[in-house]
């Protein structure tokens, strides 16, 4: 075996896979004592290639890893985007162009139109990205950070694993964050290796260790209206039924809806979001 690219590559993908903290990805410490380092096979199993390929990969040799199996082994190593470049350009790859922030597009007027008809009912607009690209009186009533963040950083995912208002309001914040992203992550299928998506996800990851764990754990469920809980500091408690609809003329667009259920006395207090 001669030194060069592949050498490199399997150098450089051992010391960051001994270098993982085990508890990072929910294992259990090997042995008694050792906190830190995956097994090739565990590895190998979250990237979806067998262990003696992984293994050869590792051992520099002579074989051909695909892009889609390094972006793979780069996430589930939870490299940087730099070493992730790094990875890409030792197996022969030239890495992605990283996108530019950039606001949402503005969306059509009757989605506007449709999203402040809604109130006091909280409703907003999300895009496939699931940035926050446009909301009602009541939605910034409820969540006030969603006119006072940068228009490139108002995105739902960050918003509930990053904000703390947004956590404090929600007295079942691990259930249902799991389950937005669980949602996310049945819509982003197609888009998984997009740069958008791997930015998200890599910037999440970064900022939020409970993110992480939700993210390995693989869970995806599709939309379903359901029951929703807010704690919020001014108008107190909130139940609200959440309603997701999809205008036919914009379908990239997913318009969400907090509906008060009649049951409660939500209705009232939903019309003093209005003047919060």
């Amino acid at each position: 075996m001669t030194d060069g690219p592949r050498t490199e590559l399997g150098t450089f993908l051992r010391r960051r896979r001994n270098e993982a903290l085990r508890a990072d990805y929910d294992l259990p410490p090997v042995g008694r004592t050792r906190t830190k380092g995956l097994r090739r096979e565990e590895i190998a199993f979250l990237s979806g290639v067998s262990v003696t390929w992984y293994t050869w990969l590792e051992q520099g040799r002579d074989i051909n890893p695909s892009r889609q199996v390094i972006d793979a082994i780069a996430v589930n190593l939870r490299l940087t985007e730099p070493e992730h470049d790094y990875a890409l350009g030792l197996a022969g790859f030239t890495p992605p162009p990283r996108p530019v922030l950039a606001e949402p597009a503005p969306v059509p007027a009757h989605v506007q139109h449709l999203l402040d008809a809604l109130d006091p009912a909280p409703a907003f607009a999300l895009t496939p990205h699931w940035d926050i690209a446009a909301w009602n009186r009541a939605y910034e009533g409820l969540f006030p950070a969603v006119r006072e963040a940068e228009a490139t950083q108002r995105n739902l995912l960050q918003f509930i694993f990053t904000d703390p208002w947004v956590r404090s309001m929600l007295p079942d914040w691990e259930r249902t964050s799991r389950q937005f992203l669980a949602e996310y992550r049945s819509e982003a299928g197609g888009r998984a290796g997009g740069p958008q998506h791997v930015r998200l996800v890599g910037h999440l990851r970064a900022e939020s260790e409970e993110f992480s764990r939700a993210w390995d754990a693989h869970e995806v469920e599709r939309f379903a209206s359901r029951r929703r809980e807010f704690q919020h500091p001014l108008v107190g408690e909130l139940v609200f039924e959440q309603v997701n609809i999809v205008p036919q003329d914009a379908p990239d667009l997913h318009v969400v809806s907090y509906l008060p259920l009649p049951e409660s006395d939500t209705r009232a207090a939903a019309g003093q979001l209005l003047e919060s």
